[in-house]
């Protein structure tokens, strides 16, 4: 029934009427959110559910509806520290056995679940204007949906964004990288793919929700129609297949995870690095591969600085006749880098620096500020890595190769920037020691997967520690590695040319859900005024 006709046989409407109560009360809502994040981290690795995705958002969305500001700010806290807290646990490992190794865990998880928690009124904002605006059967069961799956967005793209360059660790797309709906990525890019799922579990949410509320009997009579939308979205999802991409050719990698003394804490002597590095590539034989692709850390030596780590290298690139991907810290001046070099017989013929130094990690952003808190812990942080601005990928005489060095496997531009470069595969080089024993590698392993079926490219993951895994261009698992053993794979990498719709278009599609959210927030904001 239009709100016009429901005006003439009833009078004026009371909009106050017609506000969605809370479905839940704080009571219930606060349990029910803490399983909904519990949930989403049991999407993720080291378990790995990925339908508990599709358990988590509606549990989540459940607790936001009718709730007030600072209702929505609590329930978002609960959500975010049954989340961030196990998924982050791995972050307690960082400064090995130090008393004070729980800090940048807690740190992190925290400041994590404050940002997300300060940014959940959007959600409920949308349950709170939309019923104000209009309560037809379409803008319940579509217009209410998409307006929090942009809510649910714009605060998952903030979070990655800010502060220190954000922590974009726990998008929700990135769960999928082993469903059946992971293609979808290809066309709409991760955080598309985030936007859709809870666009789908919105829509279910109130199609439920619709036959059972009075006002709107024309939906029941036909709730059919009224499902079409959320069952046509589930089966172009399940459909969808990979945005293609052109053959190019292959390339034969050998990849060695040397499982040297490679963590911030751990005990060594000079070239230890090197050596387990060279162990592990000691099966290589003449032209047996086109490229060699040590992991980030692989060698403990600046090679541009020390001439028996750049000789041993060029020794090494001789007896393979193939050139070295390797990675270093590497100084230029007063600055160091973490740098990967494509070293040949000749020395390094390219280079690429890290675009993304973890925070707290690579760098102590505003040491000044930090340092006069926890002394103890920031003095223990020597290292002052600073971020790069070369191209993230490098020609090997054989193929182009896209590069994401460890965290920056997390963030959109370096894997754009490395496709508009030319990239037919890419080689993610990772260090992975300082978090043995926990499942932040697995973590990272199923992002690699899923940056494979966003741009369509093969990856090879190579961590000095484990799991090193390599995956096809349509995320099909390929030969891996297991954690904590030396080890060597030796595999045709599928090289592919053309740029997919995900890569393309979705920087600008999340541009456009997430400011077209913000600025439909600000109108429904005023219109509601207008009417009171």
């Amino acid at each position: 029934m239009t709100q016009a006709a429901l005006t003439a046989r009833t009078g004026p409407v009371d909009r106050a009427a017609l506000l969605d109560p809370p479905l839940l009360p704080l009571w219930a809502a606060v349990p029910v959110a803490a399983a909904a994040g519990l949930a989403l981290d049991g999407a993720f690795p080291s378990l790995g559910w990925w339908p508990l995705a599709f358990v988590a958002v509606p549990l989540s969305l459940l607790t936001f509806i009718g709730r007030r500001a600072w209702g929505a700010v609590l329930v978002g806290a609960v959500f975010g520290a049954a989340f961030f807290f196990p998924h982050v646990s791995w972050s307690s490992r960082f400064l090995g056995d130090d008393p004070l190794g729980w800090v940048p865990w807690v740190a992190l998880a925290a400041v994590q679940t404050l940002f997300l928690a300060a940014l959940s009124p959007l959600i409920t904002l949308a349950y709170r204007w939309v019923p104000r605006w209009r309560v037809t059967g379409p803008v319940r069961l579509v217009v209410l949906p998409l307006l929090v799956a942009g809510a649910w967005m714009t605060r998952e793209l903030a979070m990655g964004s800010w502060p220190y360059g954000g922590f974009p660790w726990g998008r929700l797309g990135m769960s999928q990288s082993a469903s059946p709906i992971a293609p979808v990525a290809s066309w709409l890019g991760v955080s598309s793919l985030g936007f859709v799922m809870v666009l789908l579990c919105a829509m279910v949410i109130e199609l439920l929700r619709s036959s059972r509320r009075g006002a709107d009997a024309a939906v029941r009579r036909r709730a059919w129609i009224a499902a079409l939308p959320s069952v046509a979205l589930a089966a172009l999802l399940l459909v969808t297949p990979q945005f293609p991409t052109a053959d190019a050719g292959t390339l034969r990698v050998g990849a060695a995870q040397g499982d040297g003394p490679a963590a911030f804490s751990d005990e060594r002597t000079s070239g230890d690095l090197l050596r387990s590095q060279l162990a592990a590539s000691a099966p290589l034989t003449d032209d047996q591969v086109d490229l060699v692709v040590w992991p980030e850390g692989g060698v403990d030596s600046d090679p541009l600085a020390d001439a028996g780590t750049a000789w041993a290298l060029g020794d090494a690139a001789r007896r393979y006749n193939a050139p070295l991907l390797v990675n270093a810290a590497s100084s230029d001046g007063d600055l160091t880098y973490n740098r990967s070099f494509l070293w040949t017989e000749d020395g390094a013929t390219a280079t690429h620096s890290k675009r993304h130094p973890v925070p707290f990690g690579e760098y102590v952003p505003d040491r000044w500020l930090y340092g006069a808190i926890v002394p103890s812990l920031v003095n223990l942080l020597g290292r002052e890595y600073t971020p790069g601005t070369d191209v993230p990928a490098v020609d090997t005489g054989d193929a182009v190769v896209g590069l994401a060095i460890c965290f920056d496997v997390v963030f959109d531009d370096v894997i754009r920037e490395g496709i508009d470069n030319g990239a037919q595969a890419f080689m993610f080089q990772t260090n992975n020691a300082d978090f043995r024993g926990t499942d932040e590698n697995l973590q990272q392993t199923a992002f690699a997967r899923m940056r494979a079926i966003e741009t369509g490219r093969s990856v090879v993951n190579l961590s000095t520690t484990g799991t090193s895994q390599v995956f096809g261009p349509d995320g099909a698992a390929g030969p891996a590695l297991p954690a904590d053993e030396p080890g060597l794979i030796v595999t045709d990498v599928e090289l592919r040319d053309g740029v997919t719709a995900g890569v393309a278009l979705g920087p600008w599609l999340q541009v456009l859900l997430a400011g077209g959210t913000l600025l439909a927030l600000v109108a429904l904001a005023l219109a509601v005024r207008r009417r009171a």
